[in-house]
């Protein structure tokens, strides 16, 4: 067969245009949208309110990523919450998502806000909630497994591994009385790190011993006591969040006061 050049630069116009309608049209195929978390994360975030008691709200901000073409104008992307699958209450636990949230011109990422409230059942246990990005008319959702994510949400604390070596008779109010008084989230268990360490547990025996000087001592620390029965008990608590109560009770024996721990002792 005869070589012809013609014929030859016919068919190479022809695969090029072919190729280029091929590639404008996977450009305008819908973006998609998805949950850009790390292989932890996805399982599920979990968020403590354990180490800020005088929070009374917070933000959790989940990224969502595009998966597609960026615009020139913003477009708005919308999530849902699975109630029958999530135990944490809107209204108490989280507030009500907004209808659609927008996505600015030019970007190709933003964060979904989630947010949260510090109220006292968090302490005794943890609630979740799944959150599920929404197919609108400006993305899709492809990929199933890239839409959700778990929220659980906590103000609980554990018992960590050095408390024995410092301190004794744990409980979640004494932990966060430890970190109250001295804003330390765990100590070495180190020998020679004694002086510090029992420097910082003096700090919490001096609270335990008069809460009440405690709290005129340390304005900056943002806490208050109050009573409703004439001086037998009080709730011990943050200005910022006083629904986040400790009891201090009298001990008509002695006369001296206590914090009351999660299981009605005396915390010493």
């Amino acid at each position: 067969m005869k070589f012809n050049p013609i014929l030859f630069m016919l068919l190479g116009l022809l695969l090029l245009f072919s190729c280029k309608k091929a590639s404008l049209i996977t450009f305008d195929q819908p973006a998609n949208v998805y949950f850009d978390l790390n292989d932890v994360d996805r399982d599920s975030i979990i968020y403590t309110f354990a180490y800020d008691l005088e929070k009374s709200s917070d933000t959790v901000y989940v990224p969502v990523k595009v998966m597609g073409y960026r615009d020139v104008k913003p477009r708005k992307y919308e999530a849902y919450i699975v109630a029958d699958s999530s135990t944490a209450k809107t209204g108490i636990h989280y507030d009500k998502l907004e209808t659609a949230y927008t996505l600015k011109a030019e970007e190709g990422r933003a964060h979904l806000p989630i947010i949260v409230h510090n109220v006292k059942d968090l302490e005794d246990r943890a609630v979740s909630l799944i959150i599920k990005l929404k197919e609108n008319s400006d993305f899709g959702i492809r990929n199933p497994d890239l839409i959700r994510v778990k929220l659980v949400l906590s103000a609980k604390l554990e018992r960590p591994s050095w408390w024995d070596s410092w301190l004794n008779n744990y409980s979640q109010v004494k932990h966060q009385l430890f970190y109250i008084s001295t804003e330390q989230k765990f100590l070495t268990t180190n020998g020679l790190d004694a002086p510090k360490n029992l420097y910082f547990v003096n700090l919490l025996l001096a609270m335990l011993n008069d809460p009440f000087k405690w709290v005129d001592d340390h304005p900056e620390k943002g806490y208050a006591l109050t009573t409703k029965d004439n001086g037998e008990t009080y709730d011990f608590y943050p200005i910022n969040n006083p629904g986040r109560k400790i009891l201090i009770k009298r001990n008509n024996a002695t006369g001296k006061y206590f914090f009351i721990d999660e299981n009605g002792k005396e915390v010493r």
